[in-house]
């Protein structure tokens, strides 16, 4: 059978996993998980306990969590053309690596308060002052240090779309969402961004989280139901 990526929206960091998927070019599928509702019920805690997306469902049908193993998964398949990742002794691959954990440790979990803010609007507005202003303090020195890290190619690691795009377009929107950094007190990220979106298979991504229907390359098979990849593949 075909993987098949179980990604959230709305704004799911999950995103630019599909993007990685559409760029290998190897038959999946999609499925789509409601982040706000179904994903916080008992039927998807069968597939994921920590319901969280991403989720993939391997070929051989086993549910495999956390966006760095699929990453993995992805780059251990990724073997011959290479259009994703870099071969594994390379210094390339090194700093594909470095980035991709920077971006899915310190710089996502930056915006942990603020999206739990976002979850408890009800509460106290002193608890959710400090957790707005928190957020946005650890989310401002997070994008200093990416800034920082980003050289002079056209993408972070060399002048073509990677792993470590893929692991970071999904996650970096989110700034604007929460308002959290003036995003030109960052010239190099906001070109940076400009380039990994504008990316056609970043754009087949956004339009599928949109609910879109493109054409894309042909490698995604289609979307399989949740409840079906529950019954299937649940636990």
């Amino acid at each position: 059978m075909e993987p098949i990526l179980l990604y959230g929206v709305p704004a799911g960091s999950s995103m630019g996993l599909v993007a990685a998927f559409e760029r290998l070019g190897q038959p999946y599928r999609l499925c789509r998980v409601d982040m706000l509702t179904e994903m916080k019920n008992d039927a998807y805690a069968r597939i994921n306990g920590r319901q969280e997306t991403p989720v993939m469902i391997t070929d051989d049908g086993r549910a495999l969590t956390e966006t760095m193993a699929i990453a993995a998964w992805l780059e251990a398949r990724d073997d011959t053309q290479r259009r994703i990742s870099f071969d594994p002794r390379s210094p390339e691959a090194d700093r594909m690596h470095q980035l991709m954990a920077f971006v899915n440790t310190g710089f996502t979990a930056a915006f942990t308060p603020l999206w739990a803010a976002y979850e408890m609007e009800s509460a106290e507005p002193a608890l959710l002052a400090t957790l707005r202003d928190f957020g946005r303090q650890a989310v401002t020195e997070r994008h200093d240090r990416l800034e920082a890290m980003i050289g002079d190619t056209d993408f972070l690691v060399g002048d073509r779309l990677t792993l470590a795009d893929t692991t970071l377009i999904g996650v970096a929107r989110w700034a604007e969402f929460h308002q959290a950094v003036d995003g030109a007190a960052y010239p190099r990220l906001a070109a940076l961004r400009r380039r990994i979106e504008s990316d056609p298979d970043v754009r087949y991504a956004q339009a599928i989280e949109d609910g879109e229907t493109p054409a894309g390359s042909g490698a995604c098979l289609g979307h399989v139901p949740l409840a079906e990849v529950i019954e299937r593949f649940g636990s």
